[in-house]
């Protein structure tokens, strides 16, 4: 099994390092080390989706984000990505989405987009932590008042539950929104901020206090204020050893005494988890005041 996980996630990041240039069946086949009929079928079994499925969804998702964060030509990002023409970009953005890309570009509101796991991240055993002692490193970070806008969960207090409870393509909605730090975040809610009968762990996105634009169905809009949070940011990390990063962070956290640079832990404040990416090491902010 662990050859066909890792035959698969060879073809995945084959697929994100080359997104943007032409990407046939073979290409994909011969990174992952086996025949084109069987490397389809192993990719099929473990993303549900087939590699073409995989790459026009993923063109369509990076589609959105360029035309929501820049004045792209739709011309430009349909070439840029593949599409061919403009009709079969648009063709496949209405299908995606229900909306044509000029008139998306014009009035972004929140989408629906794919949201991708690393077939290593999402078959990886959770075992004991073996890594060698790593870096924790800490900064202070200012956030300013402001709204997020949050999908609650039922009782969930991690990320795997509120899967359960949600679903895991909420993630892919938020992404579409565009954020004060520039990506959805996680929650652990203050009771506060939870309401009777809904979870402590959240998914949101934070956005200006002033923020007037679309809410999604079934989301709540709260309102932060200005507040000071301790970024804890781990070391980079391979996919399949993030349950591992967390583990490590989390255990420096523990450890931490904020008195020591005056500051003690602010319970009136959501404590923040970003989206673990291996690049960048596992990243939690926690409130201080």
């Amino acid at each position: 099994m662990q050859e066909q996980i890792d035959a698969v996630q060879r073809m995945q990041d084959y697929i994100h390092e080359h997104l943007c240039e032409k990407i046939s069946l073979a290409d994909v086949a011969r990174a992952s080390l086996f025949s084109p009929w069987h490397a389809r079928r192993l990719f099929i079994a473990y993303t549900g989706l087939s590699p073409a499925d995989y790459i026009r969804k993923l063109r369509l998702r990076e589609s959105v984000l360029r035309l929501r964060d820049s004045d792209t030509k739709i011309l430009d990002v349909a070439l840029d990505l593949g599409f061919g023409s403009v009709d079969s970009y648009q063709r496949a953005f209405k299908r995606e989405f229900g909306h044509n890309p000029k008139a998306y570009a014009s009035n972004p509101v929140p989408l629906r987009l794919f949201t991708f796991y690393g077939t290593k991240s999402r078959y990886a055993e959770r075992k004991a932590l073996t890594m060698s002692a790593r870096t924790v490193f800490v900064q202070v970070v200012e956030k300013p008042a402001r709204k997020a806008i949050i999908m609650r969960g039922v009782q969930a207090t991690e990320y795997w539950a509120y899967c359960e409870e949600v679903g895991c393509d909420v993630w892919g909605l938020l992404t579409s929104m565009k954020s004060l730090c520039g990506e959805p975040v996680c929650m652990w809610l203050p009771k506060a901020y939870i309401k009777p009968g809904t979870s402590e762990y959240v998914q949101g996105v934070e956005v200006e206090r002033t923020f007037a634009g679309v809410v999604p169905d079934g989301f709540d809009v709260i309102d932060l204020p200005a507040s000071r949070y301790l970024m804890f940011q781990g070391e980079p990390f391979k996919e399949e050893d993030y349950n591992q990063a967390i583990d490590e962070l989390r255990k420096a956290e523990k450890k931490y005494d904020p008195t020591v640079i005056g500051y003690q832990w602010d319970e009136g404040n959501p404590k923040i988890q970003l989206e673990p990416i291996g690049t960048r090491g596992y990243i939690e902010l926690l409130p201080v005041k």
